[in-house]
């Protein structure tokens, strides 16, 4: 690689070592259909990406099981795990904003945590300010979602 517009006639990164040709490519970024590619919305919350390669554990580890312990905490859970499953999939599609398949299961996961959230507003109050669904203003009655109510320490 020969920079332009530079004062040296040589390969600086050469110098320096680097043999791009012999990284492995990990990822394959390609426009094929990638539907192998994503994992699904519980699994990629919990390891933290929806992409299948693109896991590496650190030392061996693994990530924790979480286990809700209440009917309000499973809905929330499944909340953060959509919520997730969006976000990860937005990031993809801000660089690769042509795979239609990507955009397809991100639309899916969208639709779907809509009426979750939707879902837990009308069972349990409102999770934003945009959740109004009572003639009263409940944004301030307790218990919010994140306090503690038994069982579960982690959701």
């Amino acid at each position: 690689m020969l920079f332009e517009n530079n004062d040296y006639d040589f390969d600086v990164l050469s110098l320096a070592g680097f043999n791009f040709d012999s990284i492995p490519k990990r990822f394959d970024y390609t426009n094929k259909p990638n539907n192998d590619k994503i994992i699904d919305s519980k699994e990629g919350f919990l390891r933290g990406n929806m992409f299948r390669d693109e896991y590496v554990p650190y030392k061996n580890m693994t990530y924790m099981q979480l286990k809700p312990s209440t009917e309000r905490e499973v809905l929330l859970y499944k909340i953060m795990e959509m919520d997730f499953a969006v976000n990860d999939l937005n990031l993809y599609l801000d660089l690769h904003p042509e795979d239609s398949a990507i955009y397809e299961q991100f639309k899916m996961y969208v639709k779907e945590c809509i009426r979750l959230k939707d879902e837990y507003a009308k069972k349990y109050g409102p999770l934003t300010l945009e959740q109004v669904n009572s003639n009263t203003y409940e944004w301030m009655k307790n218990p919010w979602p994140w306090d503690k109510q038994g069982g579960s320490m982690y959701v």
